[in-house]
């Protein structure tokens, strides 16, 4: 026990116990990174694949943004005729407050739908 230092550790043991204490956290990482890796959080996993892959990280294409996301449009409240014709009742700037005015509704023919500037609103008419 004298060999062993001042606590009676090993020191083989201490190697093969940090050794395995690595194995599990890059492991621990790689999954990580396959979750992130599924919620597309690119910029995260492209700091932590080279950890896990050993590889050069890789450089996702970004999408390009819908125009609801860049807000080119209305949020539009309507009401859909007996004959299938739309007529728009209120537009709103934003998702939100179309919703909040919508709320109470009870009319199965009143909708909220996002019209995109440009686009004729009888796109909102059923077939």
């Amino acid at each position: 026990m004298a060999t062993n230092g001042p606590f009676g550790i090993d020191p083989e043991d201490f190697e093969r116990a940090l050794r395995d204490a690595g194995i599990e956290f890059r492991d621990l990482i790689g999954k990580a990174g396959e979750y992130l890796d599924r919620t597309t959080l690119n910029s995260l996993v492209s700091l932590l694949g080279p950890l896990v892959q050993g590889g050069p990280a890789r450089s996702a294409k970004p999408e390009e943004p819908t125009t609801g996301e860049t807000g080119s449009g209305v949020w539009a409240i309507y009401t859909l005729d007996d004959d299938g014709t739309a007529r728009v009742d209120q537009v709103f700037p934003n998702e939100l407050e179309a919703l909040r005015a919508h709320r109470d509704n009870t009319d199965e023919r009143r909708r909220v739908r996002f019209l995109p500037y440009g686009v004729p609103a009888s796109v909102l008419d059923s077939d």
